[in-house]
C-alpha cells in the first residue's frame, strides 16, 4: 500500500509529494518543492522516516525544500536526479533567472535511469526518463497503485515549458506519447502544479496533445 500526501508549496505554487509505506513506515519526498518544515512536519506527525529525495528534476521550484529537510535528518536522506540535470542542479535550478537563490542541499547520489525500480516497503516505483521539460526529466510510475508522478512533463489540460535552457518541443511530446500515453487509462497523473488528472483525460483532450493534435 502507498500513502501520498500533497502540498502546494513555494512561489509558483509547486506540487510536492510524501509517499510512504504505513506498513514500514517509510517516506519519500517528490520533489521537496519549498517550505520543507512543513513537509517534515507532516511525515513527524504519521511517525513516517523520511529516507529519500526523489527529484523528477532540477529547476528551483521542485528542490527548494530539500535543505530544511536534510537539515533535521540524521542520516542524511539518499537524493535521487538524473544525471542529465545534475547541471542545473548546481546551478541552483535556474533560479536566478527568476530572482530566487535556494540552498539546493545535499548532493544527488544515486542517478536515475530509464526501468530502474525504486523501492519503498513493498511499493516498486518505475523510473522513466522523459525529457523536454529538461534533459533529465524523469517520471515515477507506480503501477500497483496506478500513479504517475510526472513532475512538469504533463499537466491537467497542458504540457511543461519548453522555452528554458535544456527544453524541447519535439522531445517532449515523444516523451509524453511513449512514456505516458502507454500507461494504462486509468493510471492517476499527479503532475508539478495544478490539479491531478488521468492518462485517458489526457489522451482524449489535452490540447497540446490529446487525439485532436495526433
Amino acid at each position: 500500500m502507498l500513502e501520498i500526501v500533497s502540498f502546494t508549496l513555494g512561489p509558483v505554487a509547486t506540487n510536492a509529494y510524501l509517499v510512504a509505506d504505513p506498513e514500514t513506515k517509510e517516506a519519500a519526498v517528490i520533489d521537496p518543492a519549498w517550505d520543507g518544515h512543513i513537509i517534515l512536519k507532516a511525515a513527524q506527525e504519521r511517525g513516517w522516516r523520511i529516507g529519500h529525495l526523489w527529484y523528477t528534476h532540477a529547476h528551483f521550484d521542485h528542490i527548494g525544500g530539500a535543505a530544511a529537510i536534510a537539515d533535521s535528518l540524521n542520516p542524511l536522506p539518499l537524493v535521487a536526479l538524473h544525471p542529465d540535470d545534475h547541471v542545473l542542479w548546481r546551478a541552483g535550478g535556474g533560479g536566478a533567472i527568476f530572482g530566487f537563490d535556494i540552498d539546493p542541499g545535499p548532493e544527488p547520489t544515486i542517478d536515475f535511469q530509464q526501468g530502474q525500480i525504486l523501492k519503498l516497503g513493498s511499493n516498486e516505483f518505475e523510473v522513466r526518463h522523459t525529457p523536454g521539460h529538461t534533459k533529465g526529466l524523469c517520471v515515477l510510475y507506480v503501477a500497483k497503485e496506478k500513479v504517475c508522478f510526472c513532475g512538469d512533463l504533463i499537466f491537467n489540460g497542458s504540457v511543461g515549458r519548453t522555452d528554458l535552457p535544456g527544453g524541447d518541443w519535439d522531445t517532449l511530446v515523444d516523451s509524453i506519447r511513449t512514456q505516458i500515453f502507454t500507461l494504462p487509462d486509468d493510471t492517476r497523473l499527479l503532475s508539478g502544479h495544478g490539479e491531478e488528472t488521468t492518462v485517458g483525460e489526457e489522451k482524449k483532450y489535452n490540447p497540446f496533445v490529446g487525439e485532436g493534435n495526433l
